[in-house]
């Protein structure tokens, strides 16, 4: 699938000389800054549904704990 995108001259410039700098094409300096975001959102998001379980039931294991528990050991 094609997406286009719509910038402004300097912007251009911005992603065309940054692009150089990194070594890769505009398209792939997007797509992957944009996958870069998305996953740092998830882990984010994954970070913060964490937390509200652990800080309803603060409990904690130990590896070996966890090991045993799933039959690793």
């Amino acid at each position: 699938m094609a997406i286009s995108l719509r910038l402004n001259e300097a912007d251009a410039k911005l992603f065309k000389k940054y692009a150089e700098m990194k070594g890769t094409s505009v398209s792939d300096l997007i797509r992957q800054t944009v996958l870069e975001h998305i996953e740092e959102e998830f882990d984010l998001k994954t970070y913060e549904t964490a937390m509200v379980e652990y800080m309803a039931n603060p409990v904690t294991y130990t590896m070996e704990e966890m090991e045993k528990e799933l039959g690793l050991r």
